[in-house]
C-alpha cells in the first residue's frame, strides 16, 4: 500500500489524518454550525426555522392588533351608550308640524336630550337632526309610568282641529320616568281646557336657560285653576302595597343559564385574550430563538 502510494502524483498525495486532527476538524464543525448567522444556515438546509419566525412575527403583531381595535370598539361603545342613556338623547322625526312650549317645530327631524343630567331640575335641549345647532330650550318635570317600553315614547295633549299637535311629555327607551313639557302659563290653559287634563305651566315664555332654572312650576286644571304640581301630577313611584303572603314553593325548573343583556362582556374578553395570546406567542417565540443559539 505504501509502494503503491509512493507512484500518485504529488497532487494526489495527501497526507493521512490522525486521530487529533480528527477531533479538531469535528469540533469546529460542530463551532461553525452554531454560530452561522440564519442567511448561512438556510444555505446550509434550514430554512424553516428562519421562515416560521417571521410567520410567527407576523402573526403576533396581526393578534395584537387585531385585539387592540376590538377593545378601542368595545370601549366607545360603551362610553357613547353611557351617554345617550344619561342624557336621554334621542332622535325623533316628525311628518308633520308640532307644538313645543313657545313655538312650532316644522317637519323635519330633530334631537331631544338633557341640557344638564345631573341638575335638579330638567330642562331640554331641542336641537337639529346632527346636534349642531340650538334650536330651543324646554322646561321639563318628571313623568311617572308604570311599564315602560323598548321605544321612544311621544305623548301630544288635544289641541283645536287644524292646530298642529303639542308634545305633552317624551319618554326615553327603558326608563319608567319621561319628561313632561312646562307650557307657558296663557297656552297651559288652553291646552288643559281643550284636553280635559292637567298641565303644567310656568309664568315666562322665554327660553333662557338661567331663567329656566328659577321659574316657578304649578299645575292648571280643565278649570283654569292652579295648584302645586305634586298634588295633581304623579312625578314619583306610587306607594308599594303590601306583600302578599308567599305561595308555596313549586317544583324546581331545569336549570338554565341567564341570557346577558348585551355581548359586550363577551366581546371584552375576546379582545383581551387576542392580545394575551399575541404576547404570550411573542414571549415563546424569543425563549425557542435563545435555546436554538
Amino acid at each position: 500500500m505504501l509502494a503503491a502510494a509512493q507512484f500518485l502524483p504529488m497532487s494526489l498525495r495527501k497526507p493521512i489524518p490522525s486521530v487529533a486532527d480528527l477531533l479538531c476538524s469535528k469540533q469546529g464543525m460542530e463551532h461553525e454550525l452554531t454560530t452561522l448567522d440564519w442567511p448561512r444556515e438556510a444555505a446550509v438546509g434550514v430554512p424553516i426555522l428562519h421562515v416560521f419566525r417571521k410567520e410567527r412575527d407576523v402573526m403576533s403583531k396581526k393578534l395584537i392588533g387585531f385585539g387592540l381595535m376590538v377593545l378601542l370598539v368595545c370601549f366607545a361603545g360603551v362610553s357613547t351608550a353611557r351617554a345617550d342613556t344619561l342624557n336621554k338623547q334621542t332622535v325623533v322625526t316628525f311628518s308633520q308640524p308640532v307644538e313645543i312650549p313657545g313655538r312650532v317645530l316644522p317637519a323635519g327631524t330633530y334631537t331631544f336630550k338633557l341640557l344638564d343630567p345631573m341638575s335638579d331640575r330638567d330642562i331640554v335641549e331641542v336641537a337639529n337632526a346632527n346636534d349642531t345647532k340650538e334650536i330651543a330650550l324646554v322646561m321639563a318635570i318628571s313623568d311617572y309610568r308604570l311599564a315602560p317600553t323598548d321605544k321612544t315614547v311621544l305623548k301630544f295633549s288635544e289641541v283645536r282641529p287644524g292646530a298642529p299637535e303639542a308634545i305633552k311629555a317624551w319618554f326615553y327607551p327603558g326608563s319608567y320616568f319621561g319628561e313632561e313639557f312646562v307650557y307657558p302659563k296663557h297656552r297651559a290653559l288652553q291646552l288643559a281646557s281643550a284636553s280635559h287634563t292637567v298641565v303644567p305651566a310656568m309664568p315666562t315664555e322665554e327660553g333662557n336657560r338661567e331663567k329656566l332654572k328659577v321659574a316657578p312650576v304649578t299645575a292648571v286644571t280643565p278649570e283654569q285653576k292652579e295648584a302645586p304640581v305634586a298634588s295633581l301630577i304623579q312625578t314619583t313611584p306610587p306607594a308599594k302595597p303590601a306583600p302578599a303572603p308567599a305561595p308555596a314553593p313549586a317544583a324546581a325548573p331545569a336549570a338554565t343559564l341567564p341570557k346577558t343583556a348585551s355581548l359586550l362582556p363577551t366581546t371584552l374578553l375576546g379582545g383581551f385574550a387576542l392580545v394575551g395570546a399575541a404576547l404570550g406567542l411573542m414571549v415563546y417565540g424569543r425563549r425557542s430563538s435563545r435555546s436554538l443559539r
